[in-house]
């Protein structure tokens, strides 16, 4: 679609960079600087105007992008309006709530598009603050504190002119009022206010404006707000667009509620009683494009549904900022219009598997989280205490709990997803995986079932065969972890008198049609098998009636198992890499280095991005708070093919443990 650029400043040239990977084109460029509107206009190859009357006329572009300044933004809008052409209008859509409010009643008689900035809270770091408010995270919030320090404009703009005319609300306060508005909907009142008049007194250039502003606000179906809005705050300052939210069972730090890029700190979650812990991304997150809204709207346009969803929002940021003045320069409460505005949440994030209905039925392989956390207790040869990291990796973010009957933690587990703080169950794929003792079908239900009584749960997402062959049964293994190591070795490594593991005779396909019990009662929504070769696998698929979802393997770069994940992926069945870092040596492997050197990675997130770059999901067993959040991080990243095979050439067909 055509484009009017209106305004060619620095902001202007921003749009325009990106406008070649869009589908969007520039068809005239308008600013009241002749020089200016000439030289964008001769990069794309398009009439620059100075008058925005003429520009309309003359130029063939249903789509006006409204790039000047603050004050500017309304008259500008509302021409291009009266002249039939939908309008995307930069922050703010008026400085006056009723104009605003008239622009947006003008766009809808007309059948008009309406956009207005700022978009961020489609950005990636808002996008995953927003998805730990939906999965429950924090519980009922009730206070906030918000930061919007623009700085000293007169230090890093080259036109700040604008800025002191308006103050710090209508640049900046707009992004977390817009952020907070898109979460929980429009303020309700202001509460009270006060502004200052600081600045520097070597400034020659002074605002017009108050300096620095403080709010209190009240949000309908949300939080209580402290908003703190200044010029005078360097934007260099600790807190420069940082949002804190407090809830019941938990806190939520968001970095920059302005922020187009990510970075792994940028999110950070507290449940009660615990510290911050960064909540990194776990999947490639590219940095939001300012033309991305403009598209957007455009594609409302083209398809006949002309969107004013944004600028219904805008419109309330508008009036909200109003009645801030008004209070701090009579007091408060100001009750504040919605003009129209609603919540736009994100949609709290769901790994539930759904059932297969019909047996041999055309599948989709499973969809799983792209890093998941393991479970195990053993670690360098002892049994150690898993809570705390276990803790830890849900306040990080891991949506996949490896566990097993033979961790003797569970009801740990249990415990941690049913205290304050914890996501929604819906929020967390539970695998379980049954021990080689109770393979037989009366023992095999028995531990299902008092598996889902520790944790806590209906049923597992997914419940496994630990391992394909079968011991011998020596008795139940609930709590093994509070049982002694002598008695908890006894029970899941039986040996008989020769000194050797005692195994029982159960063949794998009667310990696979065995678990399809568990299916069928519901205790499990897909079943899955563990350790096993390519034979075993095919005999799986051979012997019951519920296909496996998944498989567990050791897998990393010196036992990669080619051909087993490909057996696996054409069949939809999804792959699970346990002890992924765990092989002595391999984090020492030079190539793995040298990769991590060109991606930002250690070696060990190279092994992670390696797994999740082949469509495997590996499930690391950190105990290192800097590791728990690492591994997820490295998960978002993804390797080129070259660097895929450096390190499958690391492939040694000698490795044992």
């Amino acid at each position: 679609m055509n484009c009017l650029f209106v305004g060619a400043g620095a902001i202007a040239a921003e749009y325009a960079a990106e406008l070649s990977d869009s589908s969007l084109s520039l068809a005239g460029v308008c600013d009241l600087d002749e020089t200016r509107a000439a030289t964008l206009a001769e990069d794309h190859g398009c009439p620059g105007f100075t008058d925005l009357e003429t520009a309309l006329e003359e130029t063939a572009a249903p789509l006006v992008v409204n790039l000047t300044s603050h004050a500017a933004h309304a008259p500008v809008t509302e021409a291009a309006l009266s002249a039939d052409r939908h309008v995307f209008s930069q922050k703010p859509l008026a400085l006056d709530s009723a104009v605003a409010a008239d622009l947006l009643s003008m766009a809808r008689r007309r059948g008009l598009a309406l956009g207005c900035a700022p978009t961020t809270p489609a950005a990636p770091s808002q996008r995953r603050a927003g998805r730990l408010l939906a999965d429950g995270r924090l519980g009922p919030v009730r206070l906030g504190y918000a930061h919007a320090h623009v700085g000293r404009v007169t230090d890093w703009h080259e036109r700040p002119d604008s800025f002191l005319e308006i103050g710090p609300l209508y640049d900046g306060a707009v992004y977390p009022l817009t952020l907070l508005v898109s979460w929980f909907g429009p303020v309700e009142r202001v509460r009270v206010a006060d502004a200052l008049d600081v600045w520097p007194d070597r400034e020659a250039r002074r605002p017009t404006a108050p300096s620095h502003v403080d709010a209190t606000l009240s949000f309908a179906a949300g939080p209580t707000v402290r908003l703190t809005a200044s010029l005078y705050a360097p934007h260099r300052s600790r807190e420069f667009y940082g949002l804190e939210l407090h809830g019941d069972d938990g806190s939520l730090y968001l970095e920059g509620t302005g922020a187009m890029a990510t970075d792994v700190d940028d999110v950070r979650f507290g449940r009660l009683g615990r510290g911050y812990t960064n909540a990194p991304p776990q999947s490639p997150s590219p940095p939001l494009a300012y033309v991305d809204a403009v598209e957007r709207l455009a594609d409302g346009i083209a398809d006949g549904t002309p969107s004013r969803t944004t600028a219904r929002r805008g419109a309330h940021v508008v009036a909200v900022c109003n009645a801030i003045e008004t209070a701090a320069e009579g007091g408060g409460p100001i009750d504040v219009p919605d003009r129209g505005a609603a919540s736009d949440p994100v949609p709290a994030p769901v790994v539930t598997p759904a059932e297969h209905d019909e047996p041999g039925a055309d599948r989709r392989s499973l969809r799983l989280p792209p890093v998941g956390f393991g479970c195990s207790r053993y670690r360098d040869g002892e049994y150690v205490d898993r809570a705390d990291s276990i803790a830890t990796a849900l306040d990080a973010g891991y949506r996949l709990l490896d566990s097993a009957e033979l961790y003797g933690n569970e009801h740990r587990i249990g415990e941690l997803l049913s205290a304050p703080g914890a996501p929604d169950r819906e929020a967390v794929f539970l695998l379980g995986k049954v021990w080689r003792t109770n393979h037989r079908r009366e023992h095999l239900l028995e531990a299902c079932a008092g598996s889902l009584s520790e944790l806590g749960v209906d049923a597992f997402d997914c419940y496994t065969l630990h391992w394909p062959t079968a011991l011998s049964h020596r008795g139940e293994l609930s709590r093994l972890a509070e049982k002694p190591i002598e008695r908890q070795e006894a029970l899941t490594f039986p040996e008989g008198e020769d000194g050797d593991l005692e195994t029982a005779d159960v063949p794998l396909s009667t310990a696979w049609r065995n678990l399809e019990a568990v299916h069928d009662r519901g205790w499990a929504r897909t079943l899955g098998v563990c350790n096993v070769s390519r034979a075993q696998l095919e005999t799986v698929l051979e012997a019951g009636t519920v296909r496996p979802d998944i498989v567990q393997i050791e897998r990393h770069p010196y036992r990669p198992r080619h051909e087993l994940v490909s057996f696996c992926r054409e069949r939809g069945i999804r792959v699970i890499a346990h002890s992924p870092l765990s092989a002595p040596g391999l984090l020492e492997e030079p190539v793995l280095a040298a990769i991590g050197n060109e991606y930002g990675l250690s070696p060990a997130g190279v092994v992670v991005a390696w797994n999740v770059t082949r469509g495997v999901v590996p499930i690391p067993s950190s105990t290192t708070p800097t590791h728990i959040v690492s591994n997820p991080a490295a998960a978002a990243e993804r390797l080129d093919p070259a660097a895929c095979s450096r390190i499958d050439a690391l492939r040694d067909p000698d490795f044992e443990r």
